[in-house]
């Protein structure tokens, strides 16, 4: 069992995520434990402060390092020896989120993730405890909590007995340099559209040719990088 903990000064937000879909039903299986830790109950009394102004000016808040540490150490306090624990802060200066990390992630025993705000987190906490920054993407969000999810979605799923049939995630975009190509179901025919006949021939070897085929036209289409990425290894041949 893989146990992730998520620090927030929001929990509310992140359990609303973590109680549907594919993250719910990974926790019912056991194959995951979560435990949402409140930023605020870590903080000093009596005005429970979370963030404070930046040495040197500037505008923005950062979030002081004390209550994270205090957190960050509960949530591995029970950790075994050495456990895999990864820790882990969303940050749009982290690298840019691939499959070959999620994969990674995934074998890890624990993930602690931290959901920054504000102006970002003291550089001492980042110094001492993060092992991992990531980016979803050249953008910046108002929180952690959500970059958060969209990384942790992408690993969970990866985690043998999660999905029911795990080749549907080996097939996924970026698992290989192709994207996924298109996919119908039932009925046949929809609003004068049909599905291409060749999905209906029973013919395997020429079903799975006909989707590599629209693999490469897709990749080539919407990503060139990829699609350079998939060529190199046969230019080398």
């Amino acid at each position: 069992m893989i146990s992730v903990h998520l620090i927030t000064p929001f929990p509310d937000m992140v359990n609303a995520i973590i109680d549907e879909s594919i993250l719910k039903i990974a926790g019912k299986k056991e194959l995951v434990r979560y435990v949402v830790h409140n930023l605020f109950s870590y903080a000093d009394p009596p005005h429970y402060r979370i963030d404070d102004y930046p040495f040197g000016g500037g505008s923005g808040m950062i979030m002081k390092p004390e209550p994270l540490s205090r957190a960050i150490e509960a949530a591995r306090s029970d950790a075994l020896p050495g456990e895999n624990v990864r820790i882990i802060f969303p940050s749009p200066d982290g690298k840019l989120l691939n499959q070959t990390i999620s994969e990674n992630l995934s074998k890890a025993e624990r993930l602690i993730f931290i959901h920054g705000h504000y102006k970002g987190i003291d550089q001492r906490i980042r110094d001492r405890y993060v092992t991992d920054e990531i980016s979803i993407g050249d953008y910046v969000l108002t929180g952690g909590e959500l970059p958060a999810m969209v990384i942790l979605d992408t690993v969970i799923r990866l985690i043998p007995g999660v999905i029911n049939t795990f080749e549907s995630a080996e097939t996924d975009s970026f698992t290989h340099d192709l994207l996924d190509g298109p996919h119908y179901t039932r009925p046949e025919e929809f609003d004068g559209m049909t599905v291409p006949e060749i999905l209906l021939s029973g013919h395997h070897q020429k079903i799975a040719k006909w989707r590599l085929v629209n693999q490469i036209e897709k990749t080539k289409k919407n990503r060139p990088d990829l699609f350079k990425k998939y060529l190199e290894p046969k230019e080398a041949e």
